[in-house]
């Protein structure tokens, strides 16, 4: 009987270690319908710096990694893909990066999501001309 319950026991442990390292071990996105391991796993998967991960109204969501390297890096990441667009960068405030293209302003928001991540919403029309 007390081998049974160890073994329950370790197959508790177990469970919530998984559980935790897959679910809690990041915090929630601002983004309904995806979760923090979906969107991880999905710039993973990219060939690219920056993956896109939601669409939601009329902003998409993206994320890009900043480890190891800070905010700079992902702001490099993110220019780069706008910029590729036809938009120019012009400035960088607080949170948001400010890029002008044909007298119009596009406004990047970043939020820092964990050590390691970077979520940026931008609008979608970005890649219309």
């Amino acid at each position: 009987m007390k081998k049974g319950g160890m073994i329950l026991g370790l197959f508790i442990a177990v469970i919530a270690v998984f559980v935790f390292v897959n679910k809690l071990h990041y915090p929630s996105l601002p983004i309904a319908d995806r979760s923090a391991k979906e969107a991880i796993d999905i710039l993973k998967e990219s060939e690219s710096k920056i993956a896109e991960i939601a669409v939601e109204g009329d902003s998409i969501w993206y994320i890009t990694s900043s480890e190891n390297q800070g905010v700079s890096i992902a702001d490099e990441n993110i220019k780069q893909m706008i910029s590729s667009n036809g938009w120019e960068f012009k400035e960088r405030d607080g949170a948001g990066l400010f890029f002008e293209k044909d007298g119009r302003i596009l406004i990047a928001t970043t939020q820092m999501w964990t050590g390691n991540y970077v979520l940026v919403k931008i609008p979608g029309n970005f890649k219309k001309s």
